[in-house]
């Protein structure tokens, strides 16, 4: 399907706009303008659709026109400031947010079903300005946008899927892989390791690579749900004390919700391991960088109070690593770094077992055992 309008014809629509600053979190639907404003160096990447909105208000405050590009998968993270900060402080902001999951659940992932039916009804419930982008409507959209923010309101622009082009070129990784660790390296090991340990895998090509590597009952594929995979473990590590839980994560996930990280030092739990996958970017939906590359992890896992932090970028290291974290007490952090390989995409979990069934025969295998009910492993870390 050819796109409505070129990435370069609607980065210059809203620069005629007057967008002088973008903020958001990669969608592979808005790559084109993402890596144009990147270039340019008008782009701040958030770790989270709220932070985003905040950091663009801050930009508004400030008398600088901004604009927040996102999905509606995370327009929950955005429901907050949206609704305590723009709404009540009349802050004018432009948001351009893909449309997953609509108008046909059908065509999309089963985690966007939801969302994309109710993300019109819930703008329309805060009786937010918005529109959809229709082929040829750019600059009656635009032109509604003005209109808005005359009357101190932000602004919803909808963007139907390959409603906008892309561009070649952009956030290109090393060609070659050679002596460094990769995605199905790590992901390989870890599954051939494990025995009933419960695994949680965050959301993208992880979740999909331990599917591919080996499919079990015992993993909770978590499509969807960004940054919360972490949570999700907590939450089995101290129902199920007597288990090993492992949360198979990524930088850019971990990053969006990195305040579970504290909650995580702070549980004790001595039978949890998590292992974070740090590529430095949003691998599938382009390759778009993280701010991973500046981070102390080991130091960083110390300060959130994990127990046991390792750090690992070396394929010699990596048997002796994961070998490390899986049995060492808990909480443990294990980041080990990695070189993109976004040509290796496997099928999502949902194509062959559904969420539903995923969740069912998950249930009965973290029921396996002695039953514990609600004991917990918390103590002083």
């Amino acid at each position: 399907m050819s796109p409505q309008v070129t990435a370069e014809e609607f980065v210059a629509a809203l620069r005629a706009y007057g967008v002088r600053s973008v903020a958001g979190v990669p969608c592979g639907h808005l790559a084109g303008p993402w890596a144009l404003f990147d270039d340019a160096g008008d782009l701040t990447p958030a770790v989270s659709e709220g932070a985003a909105l905040a950091i663009a208000a801050g930009w508004e405050l400030a008398g600088r026109t901004s604009a927040v590009l996102c999905q509606n998968s995370g327009f929950g993270n955005l429901i907050n400031p949206l609704a305590s900060l723009l709404l009540p402080y009349r802050v004018p902001l432009l948001v351009v947010m893909t449309m997953r999951g609509w108008p046909d659940p059908g065509e999309d992932e089963p985690q966007h079903a939801t969302m994309g039916n109710s993300t019109i009804g819930m703008l329309e419930s805060l009786d937010v300005p918005h529109t959809v982008l229709w082929e040829g409507k750019l600059e009656e959209a635009l032109a509604q946008a003005a209109e808005a923010r005359a009357q101190g309101r932000p602004f919803f622009l909808l963007v139907p899927r390959g409603a906008i082009g892309k561009v070649t070129g952009a956030y290109s990784v090393a060609e070659s892989t050679d002596g460094r660790l990769t995605r199905p390296d790590v992901v390989s090991c870890l599954m051939a390791k494990l025995t009933d340990e419960l695994l949680v895998t965050t959301t993208g090509y992880l979740s999909r690579q331990a599917h591919h590597e080996r499919d079990r009952p015992d993993t909770f594929y978590m499509q969807g749900s960004m940054g919360h995979a972490s949570a999700v473990g907590v939450g089995l590590a101290t129902a199920r004390p007597d288990r090993r839980t492992v949360m198979l994560d990524g930088d850019g996930a971990f990053l969006m919700h990195l305040g579970t990280g504290s909650t995580l030092g702070a549980s004790g739990a001595r039978n949890l391991t998590h292992v974070v996958v740090d590529n430095g970017c949003y691998e599938s939906t382009g390759c778009q960088p993280t701010t991973s590359r500046r981070l102390d992890w080991a130091a960083l896992g110390t300060g959130l109070g994990y127990r046991t932090v390792l750090t690992c970028d070396s394929p010699r290291e990596l048997d002796g690593s994961m070998h490390t974290a899986l049995t060492a007490e808990g909480p443990v952090l294990l980041v080990l770094t990695v070189v993109p390989t976004p040509d290796e995409v496997h099928p999502r979990a949902t194509a062959s077992t559904g969420p539903v069934e995923i969740a069912d025969r998950f249930r009965v295998a973290a029921a396996a055992g002695d039953a514990v009910g609600t004991g917990t492993t918390q103590d002083t870390p």
